[in-house]
C-alpha cells in the first residue's frame, strides 16, 4: 500500500472577508505544482461563506461538481432554470458536460454555511448539462459508510459519469471500517472531518487527509467519535 497524508495545515488558504476556503489542491489564486490533483479528482475545497453571501454566475464545462454542506445551507441558482437549497445532511451534483451557469450564495441572514465542493473528471465530455441533489439519513451513516455518489445504477446514491465513489461515515470510538476498493486500479482519498482516525499506523485528526493507491483493502480505525469522507477514484 502507498499511503501519503497531508496535514490540514499543508492545504492552501484564500481569505476574502466574505469567503474562507482551504484547498487540499491547486485552486484559483492557490498553486502547488506537487498538488494537482489525486487521479480524476480535482479539486476539494472547504469554503466558509459568510451569512448572505456567495457565489455570483459564472460557467463551469466538462466536470462532475459535488457540493456537501456540513454545516448551514447553501441556495443554487442556474440556467437550467434550477433553484434550490441545500442544507446540512444533502448533496447536490452538477454534470456541467457542455457548458452551465450557475450561482451559489448563503441565504441565512445570521448562520454561515461550510461546505465541501469537490470536482471530479468525467469519463464522458460534453453530454447534457444535469442537475440533481437528495437527502440522505444521518442515521444510515453510523458505524458504516454511507454512499452518496456513484457511477449510474447505484440506486440510493446520486450519479456522476465517473467510475467514482464518495462515501461518509461516522465511526464510534474503537470501531474499524474496513474499506474495500470497488474498481480495481482505483485509489482512494480520504479526509478527516472531525476526531482521530488511525490508517496503518498512522494517525489523522480534524482536515487532515491521506491519498491511498496499489492496495484493495484499507482498515481504518477510529481513536474518537470521527466523522470522515472517503473518495473513490480511477487514477488514470
Amino acid at each position: 500500500m502507498t499511503l501519503h497524508i497531508f496535514p490540514s495545515s499543508s492545504r492552501g488558504k484564500a481569505e476574502h472577508g466574505w469567503l474562507l476556503s482551504r484547498f487540499s489542491y491547486s485552486f484559483a489564486e492557490y498553486y502547488n505544482p506537487n498538488r494537482m490533483g489525486f487521479g480524476m479528482l480535482r479539486v476539494l475545497n472547504d469554503d466558509i461563506v459568510e451569512p448572505g453571501e456567495g457565489f455570483g454566475t459564472h460557467p463551469h464545462n466538462n466536470m462532475e461538481i459535488i457540493t456537501i454542506p456540513l454545516s448551514g445551507s447553501l441556495e443554487h441558482r442556474d440556467n437550467m432554470g434550477n433553484g434550490s437549497i441545500i442544507h446540512s445532511g444533502e448533496v447536490q451534483v452538477m454534470s456541467a458536460g457542455t457548458g452551465i451557469m450557475h450561482s451559489e450564495f448563503n441565504p441565512s441572514k445570521i448562520e454561515k454555511v461550510n461546505l465541501f465542493q469537490i470536482w471530479i473528471i468525467p469519463n464522458k465530455k460534453n453530454v447534457q448539462p444535469r442537475y440533481d441533489q437528495k437527502e440522505f439519513d444521518l442515521s444510515k451513516r453510523m458505524n458504516t459508510l454511507q454512499l452518496l455518489v456513484a457511477p449510474e445504477g447505484y440506486d440510493d446514491s446520486l450519479f456522476i459519469y465517473q467510475d467514482a465513489f464518495i462515501s461518509i461515515g461516522r465511526l464510534d470510538l474503537g470501531f474499524v471500517n474496513k474499506y474495500k476498493i470497488r474498481k480495481e486500479g482505483n485509489g482512494l482519498f480520504i479526509m478527516v472531518i472531525s476526531g482521530t482516525v488511525e490508517i496503518d499506523g498512522k494517525i489523522m485528526e480534524s482536515r487532515d487527509a491521506a491519498e491511498i493507491s496499489n492496495t484493495r483493502e484499507i482498515d481504518i480505525k477510529a481513536l474518537g467519535f470521527s466523522e470522515i469522507l472517503l473518495i473513490e477514484v480511477p487514477l488514470t
